[in-house]
């Protein structure tokens, strides 16, 4: 079903972002940080890097131009990144992950300068990244199992997904994203979790926002701004819609996308199981540590003899 969560605070939405600041990055190829001198100057300027798409930009045709593709990918998403590099550079976002920037500049929606920049150059890079030459068709494996399970069918899926992509108003964009076991009241941990609380769900959002911010993995989207479509669509977002849905996704994309999500989940989980453990063992008195020691030891000790 169309999912449409509510923000998250920034204490609370700051905990995925640590907990998994390097593997968040997915595909995300055009995000890598260099540093250069400017001329003769001893300042160095650490800076985000605009990528191509991992395709030439002809390679869409007939479904997307190159004429989109240089106009978007080429004006607008360069500006993005342009934009970043100048509003980040002297300041405490300078060297963070674009992970790390968005989930802090979005300051619990009330928008620092650079979210919408640095969201825009996430998004922008995953809309590429959801999209190859020869798309479409249907996933299969264990993504195509979820989808069944979580909506029916792909078919329910497909309008689903259409369905968020033609009602977002205005700009913005629609997303297919995993959502693990986590209630719907900031981060919290669903006390009784099971397999089937992780699952897919359609969301769309407007402006740069992205679903990293409600904790979910985005998996595949699409770009609903105007100057996505316009000139290959003009004003029928629908036709677009379609023709991205059964020409071009990357189903290879959105399927590598999906494994690497429920290993980050797995190891966060893993992880706040460790803390928890930790947590109870230091507020445990003395001597009952000492004795929960020992026994673990004589099991141990036990075990070599047999």
């Amino acid at each position: 079903m169309l999912a449409t969560p509510a923000p998250v605070s920034l204490a609370s939405a700051l905990l995925p972002a640590q907990g998994w600041k390097s593997s968040r990055s997915l595909l995300w190829r055009g995000k890598r940080r260099t540093c250069s001198r400017k001329g003769n100057s001893s300042l160095i300027i650490a800076k985000f890097e605009l990528k191509p798409p991992p395709y030439p930009l002809s390679a869409l045709e007939p479904h997307m131009s190159r004429e989109t593709l240089e106009y978007h990918w080429g004006k607008h998403h360069r500006g993005y990144v342009d934009n970043l590099n100048r509003q980040i550079v002297g300041t405490e976002l300078d060297g963070m992950t674009l992970e790390d920037i968005i989930t802090i500049t979005y300051n619990k929606g009330d928008l620092l300068p650079a979210f919408n920049n640095a969201a825009q150059v996430w998004n922008h890079t995953s809309f590429w990244e959801s999209m190859k030459p020869g798309g479409g068709g249907e996933p299969s494996g264990d993504l195509l199992e979820l989808i069944k399970r979580d909506f029916g069918s792909f078919e329910r899926f497909v309008e689903e997904f259409k369905l968020a992509a033609s009602t977002q108003f205005g700009s913005g964009w629609a997303w297919l994203a995993y959502k693990a076991n986590r209630l719907d009241v900031g981060n919290a941990v669903n006390p009784r979790p099971s397999e089937e609380d992780k699952k897919l769900v359609v969301v769309k959002s407007p402006n740069a926002i992205n679903p990293l911010l409600w904790d979910c993995n985005p998996l595949l989207t699409i770009d609903v701004w105007e100057h996505a479509y316009y000139l290959d669509f003009q004003n029928h977002r629908p036709d677009y819609i379609s023709i991205f849905m059964e020409k071009l996704v990357s189903w290879e994309a959105v399927s590598s996308r999906l494994e690497m999500a429920k290993a980050q989940v797995a190891n966060r989980e893993r992880e706040e199981e460790r803390r928890k453990r930790a947590e109870e063992e230091e507020q445990m008195p003395y001597s009952e540590a000492v004795k929960m020691y020992l026994e673990s030891d004589g099991d141990g000790d036990d075990s070599e003899a047999e």
